[in-house]
């Protein structure tokens, strides 16, 4: 079980929220929004002239997919994928025995995806609505891949976590093991607190639409997401059908009994019935555009005729081109030629933006994914030694000692990391000292330890930068502890490279 049953509601969200830096003076950028679906979702996003949310599409295998996709098409005014193209893949899923997976193979479009049926990698799409620009960001759900989806997830401000209604389908995903419990702790762990929930399939309930179905998930899964650091009172329940279309723009005849949701937050009370609507009613969180740039790299292409394109998340700061930027843990110093977000050319990107940028005399070879870029001329991010964090055990089978070398998922790095020394046992609610260098840690248990990257790895300080402050730790397939970083001891690169370019850049400055 993820988060055992004696574990307090409130653990980690403490264990976040009492690092948590105020970020009230910090500039806002209002149109600026990423959503994670857990099982489906969207990603909406808006330059200057618009509103931009970004989206995330993370489900099971198929769940929502395009069939969102194209049922948000006929109403908003959005390129809808083309008509030829679903009956091509139509048919080719037919062929392969995968017939009711010919939605979900427009995203899939990797060989390797379509035979499995799974989404491995990330895969990025883009539409329009008369409001916003929406980026689609399909990750993976599957456990085999839940690297390339903590990725994904770590992008994202809003996690639509969409459930299954058919007879055993819920079931399986809630159970100790299943993936929705899994996913729907990452989402929080790694930043994510506004959640939407889509109970999907409602057409192949018994009967068909079943009020007494719906409201049987909307209590068990509320029960869950509260223990995890959710306020079921924020966040909104749509019963929906990806397939046909019901309650995704408007109300359903189909199901009358749904009186739409009501959700309260500080802020105000909102309320809907749709899921479009329930997006929405989604609040942009700060954008810290007044700190040193942190973008960390989520993959690193070579264009032809463009050169090196690195493509990431502006989490905090500013990147522009003509910037001279570093590249830890690596060290390597270049100059950005130009920064694009939808093939669109930026004249600078700000938190919330996921863009891709060109780099000058830089190889493909020399940075990748976990790396992260900042500016040079303003406290650049560095390779780390070691670094110290509170850490919560959710689920782990025996007792976690020194020298325990799990895999540790901070942004988008995915790094083997030792404990090289638990250093107290901390009561989990107020942090006070319980024990100094106890000989192990348990489920249930917090403590204070030190840890030491496996590889090179650039992580920061919760209080600092959250979004690369804190992780989950993952061991035998699941993910057994989360934590967030206090103090970091970076490894000293003296004499990293500097390109042409950069050094170009800074004489003419």
């Amino acid at each position: 079980m993820l988060v055992p049953a004696h574990a307090d509601p409130t653990e980690f969200e403490w264990l976040v929220e009492q690092q948590r830096e105020s970020l009230a003076s910090s500039f806002v950028r209002p149109d600026m929004l990423t959503f994670l679906v857990i099982a489906e979702s969207v990603n909406r996003s808006f330059t200057s002239s618009s509103t931009s949310y970004h989206l995330l599409a993370w489900r099971f295998s198929t769940e929502l997919r395009v069939p969102i996709y194209n049922k948000l098409s006929k109403c908003l005014r959005i390129r809808p994928i083309l008509t030829l193209t679903i009956e091509k893949f139509e048919k080719e899923a037919q062929e392969m025995g995968k017939g009711s997976f010919k939605y979900a193979w427009v995203l899939d479009k990797l060989k390797a995806e379509r035979e499995r049926g799974i989404t491995i990698d990330i895969t990025l799409w883009k539409f329009e609505t008369s409001k916003y620009y929406v980026t689609v960001i399909d990750a993976p759900g599957h456990r085999d891949f839940i690297k390339n989806m903590i990725t994904g997830t770590s992008q994202a401000d809003c996690a639509v976590l969409i459930v299954a209604a058919g007879t055993g389908e819920f079931e399986a995903g809630i159970s100790k093991n299943g993936q929705t419990r899994e996913h729907a702790l990452l989402a929080y762990t790694l930043g994510v607190k506004q959640m939407i929930v889509g109970v999907n399939k409602m057409d192949t309930t018994e009967p068909p639409f079943s009020e007494s179905r719906f409201e049987e998930i909307k209590k068990e899964v509320s029960t869950y997401i509260k223990k995890i650091g959710y306020n079921p009172a924020t966040v909104p329940f749509v019963p929906i059908s990806g397939w046909n279309g019901d309650n995704m723009l408007d109300a359903s005849a189909n199901m009358p009994w749904y009186k739409g949701w009501a959700i309260e937050r500080k802020s105000g009370k909102a309320d809907g019935k749709s899921l479009l609507q329930a997006l929405d009613a989604m609040e942009p969180p700060s954008r810290p555009t007044d700190k040193p740039l942190r973008l960390p790299l989520q993959d690193v292409y070579k264009i032809g005729g463009i050169g090196t394109v690195p493509v990431g998340r502006v989490e905090t700061g500013i990147i522009k081109p003509g910037m001279v930027v570093t590249f830890a843990p690596c060290n390597l110093t270049t100059e950005v030629k130009s920064v694009e977000m939808h093939h669109e050319a930026l004249t600078e990107a700000v938190p919330g933006d996921n863009v891709g940028f060109n780099v000058k005399n830089v190889s493909v070879k020399e940075i990748r994914r976990g790396y992260v870029c900042g500016d040079s001329k303003d406290n650049p991010p560095k390779a780390t030694a070691e670094f110290s964090a509170q850490v919560i055990v959710l689920n782990h089978p025996g007792q976690i000692s020194n020298g325990y070398t799990p895999v540790l998922d901070c942004h988008t790095a995915h790094i083997a990391c030792k404990f090289s020394k638990i250093k107290e046992k901390c009561d989990r609610r107020s942090g006070k000292k319980l024990e100094d260098e106890p000989k192990f840690i348990k489920s249930g248990d917090a403590a204070i330890v030190d840890l030491v990257p496996s590889k090179p790895m650039c992580v920061e300080t919760f209080t600092n930068f959250p979004p690369l402050g804190r992780f989950a730790v993952r061991d035998m397939r699941q993910t057994v502890a989360v934590g967030v970083i206090k103090s970091v001891t970076p490894k000293d690169l003296s004499g990293g490279k500097v390109t042409k370019a950069a050094e170009k850049a800074t004489k003419k400055k």
